[in-house]
């Protein structure tokens, strides 16, 4: 083992806070530079200056200054810098700041989105309509990190017949912005992806800078795939968010807008269906019933029709009975008068008076004139006949 001298971290750390605080040019100076990586904690600002080849973190105790220090705006600012032991960093505690004008990259920013802008690529007429039902999405992203790990967990738990390709991309830093334009280039060719998301995390306005690259913009513009964007953080805009179809605040945001909720789907057309089902359900005993109560008024009317029919036939039957009776008794009275007309000419009736009936070969003589002397002939009495011969004939005179 050495004779070497070994420190405790706390010993370095002190020993380096100490220079810190004795070194009078690091106390009540001012910098200028870039504002980006703005945010609020208990009351106080955190954020960075930054110029092309360096960056500090800053801090200004309470929101005094909160109007000024924002991302991409150029400050001087005036205070000290600390060394904390705890957190084992330096930061540049702001005790006054004032305008220096806007940022570079900012200015950049503004310039290339006025300039897209007046061309048309922000435009909603170019937008292209997300589907409802996708089976496999383009994803361009870093390989590594939450974002992709955030976007396949979202996938799976929304619906995990949906594929995921990943095309690996640098987020941040040279080259960036190249790497992007070339995955959202291949999705736009390549037949196997019905949309594409483009997304990193949240970070800095210098480290959203490859999102704000002209490159980028254009290939989103004609990609032939319709693209979400998810970069950032909510609050944060990148120019491909305004080419973009459909931007989305995060990129978990962005996979739940991708992937329609098969879970849910089913239990929404199942509630749907239910509904259906209970509508036409009451719309059927609503029918039965005005089914029952037609049948009830036709039967009602019906019956009412049948009793009137009876009544009506009943009136008819006595009516045609009264009729036919009469005829009857009109016929009866008529044959008991043919009667007595018959039985006063029957001869039977006028022979047992005593009258005979004279024939002739069953003949009727009714005149003296058709007889003969010495011819026979029956007379005809009410209980047999007699043959007689004629012996003699008279005339009688009728004058």
């Amino acid at each position: 083992m050495s004779n070497e001298v070994v420190y405790k971290v706390s010993q370095i750390s002190e020993y380096v806070k100490k220079i810190f605080d004795a070194e009078e040019l690091l106390h009540f100076i001012s910098m200028y530079g870039e504002v980006s990586g703005v945010s609020v904690s208990g009351g106080n600002i955190y954020f960075n200056i930054k110029d092309e080849n360096a960056l500090l973190p800053c801090v200004s105790f309470g929101t005094k200054f909160a109007d000024m220090i924002k991302n991409g705006e150029q400050l001087i600012v005036t205070g000290s810098v600390r060394f904390y032991m705890k957190g084992g960093k330096v930061s540049f505690n702001v005790t006054n700041c004032q305008p220096y004008g806007k940022g570079v990259l900012y200015q950049q920013f503004l310039e290339l989105k006025e300039k897209l802008e007046k061309e048309g690529l922000f435009s909603v007429v170019h937008k292209k309509q997300i589907p409802k039902l996708v089976k496999r999405i383009g994803v361009v992203t870093s390989s590594t990190g939450a974002v992709i790990q955030d976007i396949i967990n979202i996938t799976t738990r929304r619906n995990d017949g949906v594929d995921l390709v990943v095309y690996p991309v640098k987020v941040q830093g040279v080259g960036a912005s190249e790497q992007i334009a070339e995955g959202i280039k291949f999705f736009s060719s390549y037949s196997g992806v019905d949309l594409v998301i483009v997304a990193r995390g949240g970070g800095s306005f210098e480290d959203l800078m490859p999102f704000n690259a002209e490159i980028v913009a254009r290939a989103t513009y004609e990609c032939q795939k319709p693209i979400i964007s998810a970069v950032g953080h909510e609050t944060d805009f990148t120019i491909i968010d305004f080419v973009a179809d459909l931007r989305a605040p995060t990129p978990s945001a962005a996979a739940e807008l991708a992937v329609i909720d098969r879970k849910g789907e089913i239990e929404r057309y199942k509630f749907i269906i239910d509904r259906i089902y209970n509508i036409l359900l009451n719309k059927i005993k609503n029918g039965e019933e005005l089914i029952k109560k037609d049948i009830k008024r036709f039967a009602d009317y019906f019956d009412a029709k049948i009793n009137l029919m009876n009544s009506e036939l009943k009136s008819i039957y006595k009516l045609i009975y009264s009729h036919v009776n009469s005829i009857i008794l009109n016929y009866a009275n008529k044959l008991v008068a043919d009667e007595k007309i018959i039985n006063a000419y029957n001869p039977n009736n006028i022979l047992k008076k005593g009258y005979a009936i004279l024939q002739m070969d069953k003949k009727v003589i009714s005149t003296v004139k058709k007889l003969q002397v010495g011819q026979l002939a029956d007379i005809v009495l009410s209980d047999g006949s007699v043959n007689v011969e004629i012996k003699s004939k008279e005339l009688k005179d009728n004058g």
